[in-house]
């Protein structure tokens, strides 16, 4: 069973605590990661990109020439495919749903393979507990300089306080969420994790 220090927001280290090799310390997965990183991808996408085709553009009610003897191809509207304005073949339609689905537990084991790679790197920091005093912005980035972290941070906790969510909302390589709102995708992205004591026992109760 893994071992990691319990810290103060000073970085004062106040105890070791044991994390559970059924969420942290199992044989990652990489194809199931890849497979629920693609579908969290693509379900973040709107779908609502549309083009016009030849029936939506306006205009081209009468032929443009003729039928015959002009010496030109016979046309039957200037907003044909193949005019300069005309409607477009084949584009994407506002109907397509990029839609993904996964199971449940192949969810839960691209979390716990994702936990897995962070626990193995040192990446986990786990607190006793997150808060902050002020909800200024330089107080927050004072306390990450104390746990000496750097780059992308992913913040867990089970409570989220108004100085806490207004103190992190402003630095763009922070991500602030609870502990039933972690993803793979989350844990990826963050070099390091920062989680409170409260937040590991929740994940582990739900991911055992």
């Amino acid at each position: 069973m893994p071992k990691t220090a319990l810290l103060s927001l000073k970085g004062e280290k106040i105890k070791d605590i044991k994390l559970d090799d059924k969420v942290w310390g199992i044989k990652p997965n990489d194809q199931v990661i890849y497979e629920h990183i693609n579908l969290f991808m693509a379900n973040k996408r709107q779908g609502t990109h549309s083009v016009k085709n030849r029936s939506e553009v306006s205009g081209g009610g009468r032929k443009p020439w003729r039928q015959k003897g002009t010496g030109n191809a016979r046309q039957g509207s200037i907003r044909a495919p193949h005019f300069v304005g005309g409607g477009i073949v084949f584009g994407p339609s506002k109907n397509r749903n990029y839609t993904k689905k996964m199971n449940k537990k192949e969810r839960r084991l691209a979390l716990r393979s994702a936990l897995t790679y962070k626990a193995k790197a040192n990446d986990v920091i786990v607190v006793e507990k997150l808060e902050a005093k002020t909800n200024k912005t330089k107080d927050m980035l004072n306390l990450l300089e104390d746990l000496k972290v750097k780059g992308n941070v992913l913040m867990v906790t089970t409570e989220l306080t108004d100085n806490l969510i207004l103190s992190t909302r402003n630095i763009k390589n922070v991500k602030l969420v609870l502990a039933n709102e972690v993803n793979t995708y989350d844990v990826l992205w963050a070099d390091k994790l920062i989680i409170t004591e409260d937040a590991i026992k929740y994940i582990e109760e739900v991911l055992k």
